[in-house]
């Protein structure tokens, strides 16, 4: 019989991530800091929407570009938080997630062979996404000493003749780490020299923590090359609403609509009309949220700090990022022996990318109260490997 599966698929590694968290399910009394979800209920004036639009009725399909109502929420909120203008029928995508903008955008920009690069570590989905795209994924490895940022003579040195996109995942899922508007303004000109596209995931934008996130789209030049991808996931707890969504070049956005149109048709209803209420009215959620958030990593940084971990301070969405390297062991061999020794679920740094070996991911979507438990055993942990 034939191989009835396709090459590209086999190759794929799975998540890195999945496996502990299916072990912890099963495990008695294991705390996770992995998963990177928020910890709040998804505000109940945005549930409440969500509700009254099925007693409503409004169980129809939409337009496959999502409710006109929530496109222009979507197109007035980047304009007042970014200073981005966007037309509200042409240049707005509702999608089922962000990670649906992600794979539309690779899918309708690239051509087999076109180079993506791509800034590691960073979130899960974005090589394997490339590859389905029949694109080839080119790895730039951020580092620590840089507080994990895109450089500028790291993007030059990594771009070719095929180079097409430049992915920017800030702020960064697994690191934390933001690109100021002077870091943003010192890699623009390389790629308006080189005419790239850039697919910026602001998933984490509302979750900044020293000054505002700037979106490199509000750059001179770069509006018309950028496919900007956010969601309601993060900011507003709304992860199994499944929304987000693409903006960009009138151009570009056609062409993921019609992926769009015939492998998803349109995003839920319900989580639509319940975002027009977390656009129009979630402003103070968002900030009540951020503020637990930051008082959490600040609890979390001085934690591992006193415990002797290396850790750069990280300024965006909920995770920390410390090194493990002076311990000798791998990142998943640390994760392993925590799991099964201490109960406590953390995420290797190489789930994120080869460059993330030596670091771990710990998320800090958790209350203060699980975090100190989970800390504590985290310490008991790294001081027998100091002492053995």
């Amino acid at each position: 019989m034939r191989d009835p599966l396709a090459k590209k698929v086999q190759q794929i590694q799975p998540s890195g991530i999945r496996k502990f968290f299916d072990i912890v399910s099963e495990m008695e009394d294991a705390i996770s800091l992995g998963v990177g979800e928020p910890d709040f209920d998804t505000p109940w004036h945005i549930r409440e929407e969500g509700i009254y639009s099925l007693e409503r009725g409004r169980t129809f399909y939409t337009s496959n570009a999502g409710l006109q109502e929530l496109k222009d929420e979507v197109a007035r909120y980047q304009e007042r938080r970014f200073g981005l203008k966007y037309d509200r029928k042409r240049e707005v995508i509702i999608t089922v997630g962000g990670s649906e903008a992600i794979d539309g955008s690779l899918r309708a920009m690239l051509d087999p062979g076109d180079e993506v690069l791509l800034p590691q570590p960073s979130y899960v989905s974005y090589e394997p996404c490339i590859t389905l795209a029949g694109g080839v994924p080119v790895v730039i490895e951020l580092q620590e000493r840089d507080d994990f940022k895109l450089t500028r003579e790291q993007l030059e040195a990594a771009i070719t003749d095929r180079t097409k996109i430049v992915i920017l995942p800030f702020p960064n899922n697994p690191t934390g780490a933001v690109m100021t508007r002077e870091d943003l303004a010192e890699i623009v000109p390389v790629i308006l020299e080189h005419d790239l596209y850039v697919i910026s995931d602001e998933i984490y934008s509302e979750l900044t923590y020293c000054g505002d996130h700037v979106s490199i789209a509000s750059f001179p030049g770069m509006l018309e090359r950028t496919i900007v991808i956010n969601g309601f996931s993060k900011s507003y707890a709304m992860t199994g609403w499944r929304l987000g969504y693409a903006c960009g070049p009138k151009r570009i956005m056609q062409e993921i609509l019609k992926i769009h149109q015939y492998v998803i048709m349109c995003a839920p209803t319900t989580s639509q009309y319940a975002a027009v209420e977390a656009l129009r009215h979630g402003d103070d959620d968002v900030e009540r949220m951020r503020s637990s958030y930051n008082q959490r990593r600040s609890f979390l940084m001085k934690e591992l700090w006193d415990m002797g971990l290396q850790c750069f301070e990280p300024f965006g969405a909920f995770y920390v990022f410390p090194s493990i390297q002076e311990f000798g062991l791998s990142s998943e061999e640390f994760a392993n022996r925590l799991l099964q020794e201490e109960k406590v679920a953390v995420v290797p740094g190489t789930a994120f990318g080869s460059s993330g070996e030596g670091f771990l991911r710990i998320s800090y979507a958790y209350s203060i109260e699980d975090l100190k438990v989970a800390l504590g055993r985290l310490k008991a942990f790294i001081d027998r490997l100091r002492t053995a």
